[in-house]
């Protein structure tokens, strides 16, 4: 359904409120409520309030706060602590989603917001004001965040969101602002709810069960306990039950303004390949991949490198054998790809195998126990113990055609260049001979005095090898994340005199993570396999699950993650100023923290032992953290009130900082106020940064390197070449590694914000803010070009770079080799800023007896979002770059909610519209010019008149109807017109489309039905 069809029905339905409220574009600013249960807040106007020392009005900070409260979450049909904190206005592209955990993120399993689109590791995650552990694996196996997921649900009060920054509270990655997850003071009573949803095709069922009691009320009896308890299930979401073209690779039926896929990208590629073997090669009308998992083998000589025919069917009788379909070339195609023979399997990985969705299992147990002391004093102790696990099963297990950087396949020959079966080509063979392993490993010599002709290879009675692509066809790739977080918290605030407070804190929490994967081979058991004849290539379904297992032993990784802190601080009035009491707060704190990630895929054992494709991250570190900080809130004047505060923070690593800010608010008259504040903040590196295993992604060199004419026509050629580079470097793959560099200094930010908040009439308010943040010596890899060019040219490799090469070709005996891996180290080069302002408007009504309508909305627009290194800018705001930041989700500048309830005698009805901006499919990062359609094709024949990314709307409509004083039904219908999201061919995070944009709309019109019980 279109966009525009959606805003027709809605112009119907509630054109109204429209009238009333869209004059006011707006943002942020739901109000706050206070639970029920906690008589001892209902009458205490004077809070502490995220990022403050102080307990003050939240309605009256010159920072920007909004609060999220609970019963906004129940209006709304929200599940989750995560679900809420990623459907902010102001988280954009670089958030992590469950989503993408199914797609092969670093940090799979895990959740993160991204507020102001300046990444995870630039917002602040709080869990009742402490800091929370970091979840063990790194976004992009560089950044530091805390894991959504880890946050119970039941028993947040509140969801506070600091919009600019405190780092003069908190320290350190408070850059883009603060989230700050409140759980419940008290609860008395017993609450259990139970709930199960699923879309409207009958997946994606999701179910939550949970139950809640408590006893002791603080006022009365001075003492609150209660425990809580919670199941949440998600089943997974497969592409194939989604319509087209989510549900495929094919994209021959994207259409824009007439001109029909398949998307070309860059450099002529087509997007999303998902071919295995021809690493590329789309052939025929459907544009899905060939060879995806049908066995193909090509003749080459004795050595290896010389092809004496095309890739043929390994099996011609058995034809293609995983639900693939033959497709016959064209003599066009055919004189095209000399290489391959007539017909081809044509498969879709993605239709086959593609998940949108993973399971996801939670649960979990709080515990808090209050106790208020005659004198004035209150203790308190909670514990939270929360698991989950996430797991999806993918594609066929990858035998990679070609070895990855460094490491070349056995030769398994006896031709007299060299030992049979030492290393020789970058391309794998089944061989002419096989013979059986020897204490475990292949023999030195095999051939026809010690083997057999290999019954896999059909070449093997003339001599030759059989070079091999496609996939184990019953073997699969399965991921799992357990995570188990256990946290403690305790507390004692107290009145030291009739004008002074005191608090004091402590907090231990470790997240323990345990990761399981199966289905991915081993390379060196797959050539054991290859050398002794004992997988069945000929017929890979008779293999016995012995020989699967021998083939892809289960790797499991333990990981853990820790964070112990101990604070103290004292508040109180100094004296009167003409607007009230002089306030002043002094604190300190120490902490420790560590993760301790060992790598799933290390090569310690040499790079045939270890597994194809598995992520090679790995991370060791710990430091202490000792901090300083003050606030002092002035009211000057009747109508002027400023506020100063500064921390200063000691790493243990060698690293400091001091964070200073200061706030004013005024109100020039009733009904008007005026805010602003100014501060400095600092990002710690992160311990991937600082204390990582070198971090390696492969990147094919004709993408990344020999496209540039420089470095095809001089570089290559000065490095012996005269013409052009040869084959084997071109199409060959290096490692780009990230070393880590201890000597890092902190990311530093400034940031200043302006807002006005407007009260026309009872009940109504509005509120504008400008924020301006800029981040500089930020961290990033050193460009890899510079060592690359030296090593081509025969120059010095640069300072700080590593340049290891691959083994010298056979079949270029006397040339340079390629390059295996390029080392660059982390340095602080970058500058980054995000601009922009929140604009919003709530309001509350009295429309006749029993009659309450309420309507909220928030939105946060991107005005600049961009980056710059050596005096070169690349803006972002409006397309999909940052693209390697973001996954290629780009940054849409407009995120908009708006909330409406009627609530009339027992019945509430709340219909709640997301907005998401559409955006450009181009990125400055990746060489296009913002506007220019650079991400879909620089070939003219190619072109679209139109390659933007539509906006996106969803509308939810939840109803509860309260049966009496203990029980409520509900139901939820989500994404009520089932607009599914606009059609993205670039985003790498998900098939066709955004999953940061799209969030959970892609489960398409989705109902859910429950019962709350109250005793």
């Amino acid at each position: 359904m279109k966009n525009t069809d959606i805003a027709a029905r809605l112009r119907c339905g509630v054109a109204s409120s429209i009238l009333a409220i869209s004059l006011a574009i707006p943002t942020m600013s739901l109000a706050q409520t206070t639970d029920a249960a906690d008589p001892a807040a209902a009458d205490d106007s004077t809070i502490i309030v995220t990022g403050s020392l102080l307990r003050q009005d939240p309605n009256n900070t010159p920072s920007p706060v909004s609060v999220v409260s609970s019963e906004t979450l129940e209006q709304r049909g929200i599940q989750t602590t995560q679900d809420a904190i990623q459907r902010l206005s102001s988280n954009n592209g670089p958030a992590l989603t469950n989503s993408f955990s199914a797609n092969g993120a670093f940090a799979g399993g895990a959740s993160a917001v991204s507020l102001r689109g300046l990444t995870t590791n630039s917002t602040l995650v709080l869990f009742d004001g402490m800091r929370a552990a970091y979840y063990p694996l790194s976004d992009d196996g560089t950044r530091n965040f805390v894991d959504l997921n880890t946050i119970p649900d039941d028993i947040v009060d509140r969801i506070e969101v600091l919009r600019d920054g405190a780092s003069s509270t908190y320290g350190a990655d408070a850059i883009a602002g603060v989230v700050n997850v409140i759980t419940k003071k008290q609860i008395t009573g017993i609450t259990g709810r139970a709930e199960m949803g699923l879309s409207e095709r009958g997946d994606g069922r999701n179910y939550r069960f949970s139950a809640t009691g408590g006893f002791g009320d603080l006022r009365s009896d001075g003492y609150n306990i209660y425990a809580s308890g919670f199941y949440y299930r998600q089943k997974a979401l497969y592409n194939r039950d989604l319509p087209y073209p989510y549900n495929s690779s094919n994209q021959s039926g994207i259409c824009r303004n007439g001109v029909c896929g398949p998307q070309v990208g860059l450099n002529g590629n087509t997007i999303n390949p998902t071919s295995n073997g021809f690493e590329g090669l789309h052939i025929g009308p459907t544009d899905a991949s060939l060879f995806a998992t049908t066995f193909f083998v090509a003749p080459y000589d004795a050595t290896n490198t010389t092809a004496l025919g095309p890739y043929d069917f390994l099996n011609r009788a058995a034809g293609c054998i995983a639900g693939e379909t033959p497709y016959t070339l064209t003599p066009t195609e055919l004189a095209n790809n000399p290489d391959v023979a007539g017909t081809v399997c044509q498969g879709d990985l993605i239709t086959q195998y593609g998940v949108v969705s993973p399971n996801i299992e939670r649960m979990g147990g709080s515990f808090r126990a209050t106790k208020a002391f005659d004198n004035g004093m209150e203790a308190f102790i909670e514990g939270n113990v929360l698991q989950s696990t996430v797991d999806y099963s993918g594609n066929p297990a990858s035998i990679r055609r070609n070895g990855p950087a460094g490491i070349r396949f056995p030769r398994f020959s006896t031709a007299n260049s060299g030992p049979p079966n030492a290393p020789g080509s970058f391309s794998l063979a089944l061989p002419v001979f096989v013979c059986p392993l020897v204490n475990g490993l292949p023999q030195a010599v095999c051939d026809a005095s010690n083997g057999t002709l290999n019954p896999n290879n059909p070449f093997a009675a003339q001599g030759q090898v059989a070079r091999l692509t496609g996939r184990i066809p019953n073997l699969f790739e399965y991921d799992e994340t357990r995570s188990r977080t256990y946290r403690f918290h305790a507390g004692l605030t107290g009145d030291l005199t009739d004008n002074w407070k005191f608090a004091v804190d402590a907090i231990g929490m470790e997240t323990h993570l345990r990761q399981t994967q199966r289905g991915y081979v081993y390379i060196q058991h797959l050539l054991h396999a290859v050398a002794d004849g004992s997988y069945n290539f000929v017929n890979p379904l008779a293999n016995s699950q012995q020989v699967l297992d021998y083939l892809a032993p289960e790797n499991v990784t333990k990981a853990k993650s820790k964070l112990y802190g101990l604070q103290g601080s004292i508040n109180g009035n100094l004296f009167d100023l003409p607007g009230g009491p002089l306030q002043i707060g002094v604190g300190a704190q120490v902490r420790y923290e560590s993760i301790n990630a060992p790598s799933a895929n290390d090569d310690f054992a040499g790079p045939t032992e270890r597994y194809f494709v598995l992520n090679a991250f790995g991370t060791k570190g710990s430091r202490k953290v000792y901090s300083a900080y003050a606030e002092l809130d002035a009211p000057v004047l009747d109508m002027l009130t400023v506020n100063a505060s500064g921390r200063y923070d000691r790493y243990s690593s060698g690293q400091d900082a001091f964070s200073p800010k200061i706030g004013l608010r005024a109100t020039p008259m009733e009904g008007l106020v005026l805010r602003g504040t100014w501060s400095r903040g600092f990002r710690i590196p992160s311990f991937a940064e600082a204390n990582a295993l070198p971090t390696t992604g492969f990147v094919n060199n004709s993408a990344s390197i020999f496209n540039d004419a420089y470095l095809l026509q001089y570089n290559c050629s000065a490095a012996t070449y005269t013409t052009a580079c040869p084959t084997y470097i071109r199409s060959g793959s290096y490692g780009q590694t990230q070393l880590a560099s201890p000597n890092l200094k902190p990311e530093r930010s400034t940031s200043w914000t302006a807002g006005v908040i407007l009260k026309p009439i009872r009940n109504v308010t509005l509120s504008l803010d400008y924020y301006n943040i800029k981040k500089t010596k930020a961290i990033v890899p050193a460009p890899y070009s510079a060592a690359i060019q030296a090593y081509y040219t025969g120059q010095p490799i640069p300072a700080g770079y590593n340049i290891i090469a691959d083994a010298p070709d056979p079949a270029f005996a006397t040339a340079k080799p390629r390059i295996a891996f390029v080392q660059a180290p982390f340095i602080n080069a970058s500058t980054y800023k995000s601009e922009g302002i929140d604009i919003g408007v709530s309001g509350n009504f009295d429309l006749g007896p029993d009659v309450r309508f309420s309507s909220s909305l928030e939105a946060s627009y991107i005005i600049n979002l961009s980056q710059s290194v050596d005096g070169v800018t690349e803006s972002y705001e409006g397309t999909s770059g940052n693209f390697n930041l973001t996954a290629g989700s780009g940054t849409p500048e407009w995120h908009g909610v708006w909330q409406n309830t009627v609530e009339w005698g027992p019945l509430s009805v709340t219909g709640t519209i997301e907005y998401f901006d559409g955006y450009n499919l181009s990125a400055a990062d990746q060489g296009t010019i913002p506007g220019d359609c650079g991400l879909l094709s620089t070939d003219p024949s190619q072109q679209f008149s139109s390659c933007d990314v539509d906006d996106y709307i969803t509308v939810d409509l939840n109803t509860q109807f309260r049966v009496n004083d203990n029980f409520t039904f509900y139901v939820n219908v989500l994404n009520l017109f089932d607009n599914l999201p606009p059609i993205d061919p670039v985003t790498y995070g998900a098939n066709n489309y955004n999953s940061v944009q799209g969030g959970t709309g892609i489960f398409g019109r989705s109902y859910r039905v429950g019962i709350k019980a109250n005793f």
